[in-house]
């Protein structure tokens, strides 16, 4: 495997982001309100740009590894096998596995939708993207990868892509989200989290149920099915129209 790259972001005054003044403590209540409305208006404008995407399927991954790796290319594979079976294939929107996945779908003749995000060092959307929509706040950005997924496809990444995992799986434990299926693609790299997970559930932290909720697998075949059972199956998914655009809502 090649190494991952390794990112200098800006340090200083030049990293602050609209995020990071809303963590930073309490402000002004009139500072307050308007990050609120500023909130709003990144929700409005996602459900807006995502309304007509259609059932979708969300991948997981770093934004470094780049076309050659062979996490690329299984997550470029991973992306056409969605397509196929008919879902829309939604990432971060960025480069890398992101890239990969969008690729995947566009070259299977499928749909492709990313929900970017603004970093100090800048991400711009990559170019397989059918849709998007690119964010200053992270929570809201990963309110609308769940919004509208019926699986979860998670490849090698680093803290960003651990995080989404976990929200999905935390959001599915406690009964937030329906039990949705969430595939762990790449044994050698995800296997180490297991037996980590398997800990977890010695020291009765989590339970078995839990573990229960990850399929990790490295076979398009093996996560097809599973998607295909857990998701289309299971919350019987089928083929329709898609829905009408209100032209008084400028959709």
């Amino acid at each position: 495997m090649q190494a991952e790259t390794t990112e200098t972001l800006p340090s200083g005054p030049a990293r602050m982001t609209k995020e990071s003044l809303f963590l930073e403590g309490p402000r002004s209540r009139k500072s307050e309100f308007m990050i609120v409305l500023r909130i709003m208006k990144e929700f409005i404008t996602g459900f807006r740009t995502l309304h007509f995407v259609g059932p979708c399927v969300t991948v997981f991954g770093s934004a470094r590894y780049r076309d050659g790796h062979p996490y690329y290319d299984l997550a470029r594979r991973m992306g056409g096998r969605l397509s196929e079976i008919g879902f829309t294939v939604m990432t971060g929107g960025g480069p890398g596995i992101m890239e990969a996945a969008n690729r995947g779908a566009k070259e299977a003749g499928g749909r492709s939708v990313g929900a970017n995000i603004q970093l100090p060092a800048e991400q711009k959307p990559n170019p397989f993207l059918d849709r998007w929509v690119t964010f200053s706040y992270f929570f809201v950005r990963k309110v609308m990868l769940v919004k509208y997924s019926y699986a979860f496809v998670v490849m090698p990444g680093g803290f960003g892509t651990m995080d989404e995992l976990f929200e999905a799986a935390t959001l599915i434990q406690t009964r937030k989200i329906m039990n949705f299926p969430v595939v762990l693609m790449g044994s050698d790299y995800w296997s180490p989290l297991i037996q980590f997970i398997e800990k977890m559930i010695d020291a009765g932290t989590v339970s078995r149920d839990d573990l229960n909720l990850l399929l990790l697998t490295d076979s398009t075949d093996e996560a097809m099915s599973h998607i295909e059972k857990h998701a289309i199956e299971g919350f019987g998914l089928h083929r329709r129209g898609r829905p009408r655009r209100r032209w008084f809502l400028r959709e």
